[in-house]
């Protein structure tokens, strides 16, 4: 079903005017617009990816992860980094940093948990894995600094 919202410059002052909240956001093509205004006072569209979609995307992620338990740590550290090259293409706008970086640090999280449940030897390799996570996705880091 459609219906019209009011969204936009004015929006805000609008809606200010006749008491009544903020300015209603939508969904759109993954992301959540939401009217908001930038440094200077004027008005902006911020974009934050939809957090189902995130949360869902994950979720897809963590039993991919888990298929891959045994799986060489280089193929799946290069399998990783083209997911999150393509995560960071699609959703890489400007107002969406920190679903990016929230994205790409519980998908690490995840491979440390899957690579700590490989094996006892594991446990003997905890010290390097910050090491690991970091060369093995080293592509997508630069993204985001």
């Amino acid at each position: 079903m459609t219906r019209r919202i009011e969204f936009g410059r004015f929006a805000a002052e609008n809606r200010k005017r006749r008491g009544e909240g903020k300015p209603e956001t939508f969904d759109f093509l993954g992301f959540t617009h939401i009217c908001s205004t930038n440094r200077h006072g004027g008005f902006m569209i911020r974009r934050q990816t939809i957090r189902q979609r995130l949360n869902r995307k994950l979720q897809e992620l963590k039993e991919d992860l888990r298929r891959r338990m045994h799986c060489p740590i280089r193929e799946v550290g290069s399998w990783l980094r083209t997911v999150l090259n393509g995560y960071f293409n699609y959703f890489a706008v400007p107002t969406n940093t920190r679903a990016m970086w929230t994205f790409r640090h519980r998908l690490a999280r995840h491979w440390r948990h899957v690579l700590r449940r490989r094996s006892v030897a594991s446990q003997a390799r905890r010290c390097s894995l910050p090491t690991v996570l970091e060369t093995e996705l080293k592509g997508s880091l630069t993204a985001l600094t």
